[in-house]
């Protein structure tokens, strides 16, 4: 049985974990997939730093970027799923993940989560706020992904650039 207790929820790629890694420490991120690294000044200041990694933790960074996380879904901890939803109009979409890895050090809040089966698309997303020494506060999503269904395969670039798109307005969601 998978390490979740529930057969078949385990994440949909084997390289768990390399998206923190390469967010922590520059490790490269695993050939065979896209890449997305998006490193953005966020403001300055502890209140900064706290308002941004609540809102990250708590899913506002995600519905106010436009992606329906339901209510219930608890603070972002390793095991926690969501149930990512998005779309235009009558076409919707949900997409699983589970939190895998929580950063929590002075100066240093973030996630990672991975896609489980059914997810539009196969890898996993970091997103770290940072509090450097001199005040500057930094947000960063670094992710790797590929195609994982038939509509996602037929968007080709296009896809990439939405979850580029979707990456800056997450970061924005942090500065508000």
């Amino acid at each position: 049985m998978p390490a979740s207790g529930r057969p078949g929820r385990d994440p949909t790629y084997p390289e768990v974990g390399a998206s923190l890694r390469a967010c922590l420490d520059g490790s490269p991120l695993p050939s065979g997939y896209r890449h997305l690294h998006i490193r953005e000044e966020l403001g300055r200041g502890d209140r900064v730093f706290e308002v941004a990694a609540t809102r990250l933790f708590s899913w506002q960074m995600h519905r106010a970027a436009g992606i329906a996380v339901p209510d219930a879904t608890p603070s972002a901890a390793p095991g926690v799923e969501v149930l990512l939803g998005f779309g235009i109009g009558p076409v919707r979409a949900t997409a699983g993940c589970r939190v895998l890895e929580v950063v929590d050090d002075e100066g240093r809040r973030g996630f990672t989560y991975g896609t489980l089966p059914g997810h539009p698309e196969c890898g996993e997303e970091t997103f770290l706020v940072e509090h450097a020494g001199d005040g500057r506060v930094t947000g960063t999503v670094i992710a790797f992904s590929r195609p994982a269904r038939w509509y996602t395969r037929l968007a080709g670039p296009v896809g990439h650039l939405l979850q580029r798109r979707i990456a800056r307005r997450y970061l924005d969601a942090l500065r508000r």
